[in-house]
Formats: structure tokens, sequence, C-alpha cells
């Protein structure tokens, strides 16, 4: 179950990274391209996503 959730965590940063990329102008053919909104959201995006996976695959004590 652990590998799961920390799987969607990387999941979630990817989807993260899409949008910031798509926020910027990066990549192109979306509503969400070139919107200062997914240019602050996707990042966020990326840091639950990175620390959801962090937190379930860190060594346990």
């Amino acid at each position: 179950m652990r590998h799961v959730i920390g799987g969607l965590g990387v999941l979630v940063a990817l989807f993260g990274l899409l949008f910031t990329l798509q926020g910027f102008g990066a990549v192109q053919g979306s509503p969400m391209s070139n919107t200062t909104t997914w240019s602050v959201l996707g990042p966020i995006v990326v840091l639950v996503g990175l620390f959801l996976a962090f937190v379930v695959w860190r060594p346990r004590r």
C-alpha cells in the first residue's frame, strides 16, 4: 500500500510540473497556457506530491 501512495505522490508531482510548464507557456495548446494562476499553483502541487512521496517512502525508525 505504501508503494501505491508513494506512486500517487510522484504522479501528483508530475502533474504539478506539467501545470507549471503550461502556466509559464512552455507547453502550449491548453486554456492553462500562459496563465499566472498555474504558474503559482503548479509548483505548490509539485511540492505536495513530493512531500507525500517522501513521507510514505522515508525509512521507518
